[in-house]
Formats: C-alpha cells, structure tokens, sequence
C-alpha cells in the first residue's frame, strides 16, 4: 500500500480523516493523494429562468479556500510525502475517478451531527466501481492504532477480498482476531483457512466463534470491538441478494454505530 487517497472537505469529519490518513501514510511509508472537492449545484439561469434552463455552478466559498489552506499548511509540516488536486463535481463521482490508481481511499463512516456529505452514498458507489478498500472512521476519532486487527470473517468472497488486500495493514498489528458468527454455510471458506492464508505471511492469528444467532450482526461485532478492545475492524460487504440490499443490512448498520474504523471492501 503505497498510495492513500484522502478527500478533503470542510466537514465533522475531515480532522479525523486526516489523522488517519497521516498515521496510515507514516506506518506504511506511503504517499498521501488530497483531493479537495468543491460540489457542483444546479441553479437556474439568469438568461433563460422562464424557460427552465438551468447551469451546473461550483459551489465554493471563503470557507472552502481557507479550509484547503489551513489542510496544506498542517501537510507541509508533517513528516509525509503529498500532493493536492483541486476537482470540482460531485463527491463520490471525483473520488471514484482519483480511486483508480489508490490503494487505500480514507472517508468517514456516518457523520453524526449533519451527515453531510453522505459518506454511506458515497461509500456505496466506490464499493459498486470495486475501487481501493476505504477506511470509513468515526468523526471523533484522534488517531489510527493498529496493534489489534478484529476481521470480521463470514467466509464469503468479499471477506477474503478485504483480508488479502489489508495484509499490508495486518502485518503491522501485534494481535489479530478472525471473528465469526454461527456456521459458516457450504462452498464459503472457513475461518481455519483464512489464519492458514494469514501464517502464509508470517501472522498470527486466533478464532473467535460465537453461536449467538439470535442477535443483530452489527451488533455482536460492536461488543466484540468493545470486549476484545479492537482497534479496527476489517469486512467485507456483509448481506444478502442484491447489492443495494447487502449495503441495507450489517454494512449501513456498522457505519452508523461503529466505535472503531471500518475497513471495507467488495
């Protein structure tokens, strides 16, 4: 993981996703990709308003400028190697373009005072355009810590794609736990093949299997975060049937409650 795409944005959550990203760069020895979006809005013409005619306006204020000088002067102090694009547009669609060659895309989970932007929309289209996993941390969190790693493990493909696409990340924890709900069903890989896939890399890791199937998913993952004192968590999309379902279940749910930063992928 060499390149980290961060969005910068005046908004509760920036700070956290900053402090994330400069911990994330600084452990991986990575580079830090910023892009600042300023959205677009429609507004109706001045020329032609009693036609309907509308125009599609970069919405930015002194605010914003300021926003993105403030974010450089803190970049140019730090110890990390970064660039800084300025695009103008629609947040998920600007992002899902820089993603292409990103390794690691930084966003918050659900913003708790405003939610705006919608982080959980725009996670949606980079998970449906298969981008970089993203780290989506809560918009209190000071600081990324990677000593314990709970994966959040149900055996299916999207589980094993947020497993090998974070071993970069897991290389660098000091404990890590497969954590699984039940039974894993037929065809899925077990947890016994996901820590054999993980030793393969020179990590250690432990099973931690609870029958519990009478409570909620996301739920039993939070205690577990809270019992085990996970540092993060690592999944893939959790669901059934369609995708916009599978969004609609224990994903939305985490992203709304998690205590810890979610890593993500599908």
């Amino acid at each position: 993981m060499k390149s980290i795409l961060l969005l910068v944005h005046e908004d509760e959550g920036q700070d956290a996703r900053l402090e994330a990203a400069l911990c994330i760069a600084r452990a991986l020895d990575a580079h830090l990709n910023c892009i600042e979006v300023t959205p677009r809005t429609t507004i109706a013409s001045e020329l032609y308003v009693g036609l309907g005619e509308t125009s599609m306006l970069a919405v930015g204020t002194d605010g914003d400028e300021a926003n993105g000088v403030a974010v450089r002067d803190r970049l140019s102090r730090e110890d990390v190697a970064w660039s800084w694009t300025e695009v103008q547009g629609d947040i998920a669609n600007c992002a899902i373009a820089a993603a292409r060659l990103a390794d690691l895309v930084i966003l918050n989970r659900t913003l708790d005072e405003h939610g705006v932007p919608d982080m959980p929309a725009i996670i949606t289209k980079l998970l449906e355009h298969q981008c970089a996993p993203i780290v989506a941390v809560p918009p209190a969190q000071e600081r990324f810590e990677f000593d314990r790693a709970l994966v959040a493990w149900d055996g299916r493909s999207s589980a094993a794609a947020a497993l090998r696409a974070t071993v970069p990340l897991l290389a660098l924890a000091k404990q890590i736990e497969l954590f699984t709900v039940g039974d894993i069903a037929g065809g899925d890989v077990p947890a016994e093949e996901a820590m054999a896939y993980l030793a393969q890399y020179g990590l250690q890791a432990e099973i931690r299997r609870i029958r519990d199937g009478s409570s909620k998913l996301a739920s039993l993952i939070n205690a577990e975060c809270e019992r085990w004192h996970a540092d993060y968590v690592v999944m893939g999309a959790f669901g059934r049937g369609a995708w916009r379902e599978t969004f609609g279940g224990v994903t939305r749910s985490l992203l709304k409650t998690s205590p810890v930063p979610l890593i993500l992928c599908h």
